[in-house]
């Protein structure tokens, strides 16, 4: 799913193919750079000590602008040949191709060094290597865009996440911020014919003046990007229901016995599922209590989101159109192999279980 990911795979498997001492993966940006190299075959100490990534010029950049591939004998002989830092590995025997959509360069797989018996001056690699690396090429090509279209995906439901942050901003806080206005010019019209009602309209300023800071603080946290790298999913959890305890009238509590880390992509749904079932519990259900648990399911865990409020019926949801985040909440499971159930009836509140199978 991640593009980085992807493309190691890809350069790995290449070389592991083709039985090549080194093999690299470029794609290309639009400044003659790349935007991406990943090799394979190279120490990390090494690729550090080689510098910055190449240019886009010699035999790297008839790669990426021509759609035959490259079989060289030496590739230090080859007339497009501009040399290379001196940290770099002594490459010889040469293949590469580019990785195609249609008309597109994605990219280009360079292989060098094949490991086999090979006289001064000749290349190792075979016409079976190039057939078989144009083979490898074209399902990297099917890899590499489904994974750009994910991180689109995924870049796109951060921005509807923000979106609906906007409209309870406006729905909540503007609302709120609106009647702090009238309550404060009524007192100020009773402060002189009638103190006592003044006083008392004050204490409604002071009142909204609060709940309106507590909606704008629980907006925020979940405006801020989540810190799962640095504090894992439990913390995460816990530190955002805090704050959503302390914010709203319901009763919100955590417990997470026995959890243990998860693969990134699935710490990650699980948070996002946590936060839009906890959206809709506090602003929709009229709960009292709020549950939230994340424990140990096998490999995995299991997230359980579970509230006194009003409850709905699920089917009559679904046939009016209205999803709740429902729809969003499931393709988050499904995406890390995980699975969503919701359990709901008028009056008898609503529970969210997300199950995700772990690493």
């Amino acid at each position: 799913m991640e593009v980085r990911d992807v493309l190691r795979t890809i350069v790995a498997s290449a070389r592991e193919l083709l039985d090549a001492e080194y093999a690299a993966l470029g794609v290309p940006d639009d400044h003659g750079g790349f935007a991406q190299f990943v090799v394979d075959g190279v120490t990390d100490a090494q690729w550090k000590a080689i510098g910055p990534l190449p240019r886009q010029h010699g035999v790297l950049a008839a790669m990426l602008h021509r759609a035959e591939p490259e079989r060289l004998a030496d590739v230090r002989a080859d007339p497009r040949f501009g040399g290379w830092p001196e940290a770099h590995p002594d490459l010889s025997d040469f293949l590469g191709l580019p990785i195609r959509d249609g008309d597109e360069t994605l990219g280009a797989l360079f292989l060098a060094n094949k490991r086999c018996p090979k006289p001064e001056g000749s290349c190792g690699f075979t016409a079976e290597d190039e057939e078989l690396l144009g083979i490898l090429a074209q399902h990297a090509a099917i890899a590499l865009t489904n994974a750009r279209l994910y991180e689109r995906s995924r870049e796109l439901t951060i921005a509807e996440e923000r979106s609906r942050l906007a409209h309870e901003l406006h729905d909540a806080v503007s609302q709120k911020l609106f009647s702090l206005r009238l309550t404060a010019q009524a007192a100020a019209a009773l402060v002189d014919r009638d103190p006592a009602r003044a006083k008392g309209e004050l204490q409604q300023v002071a009142y909204l003046a609060a709940e309106a800071a507590d909606e704008l603080r629980a907006a925020v946290v979940e405006l801020r990007p989540a810190a799962l790298d640095e504090d894992g999913l439990v913390h995460t959890l816990r530190t955002q229901i805090q704050v959503l305890d302390r914010a709203h009238a319901a009763r919100v509590v955590f417990d997470s016995p026995g959890v243990r880390a998860l693969p990134a992509a699935q710490e990650e749904a699980v948070l996002r599922v946590a936060q839009e079932a906890l959206h809709n519990a506090l602003r929709h259900s009229g709960a009292g209590l709020v549950t939230v648990t994340l424990a140990r399911h096998g490999q995995g865990a299991r997230l359980t989101v579970a509230d006194d409020g009003r409850g709905f019926d699920p089917g009559r949801v679904h046939s009016a159109g209205r999803h709740l985040g429902l729809v969003s909440m499931r393709d988050r499971a499904a995406g890390v192999g995980g699975a969503l159930t919701v359990t709901s009836a008028p009056g008898e509140g609503t529970t969210i279980d997300m199950e995700v199978p772990g690493g």
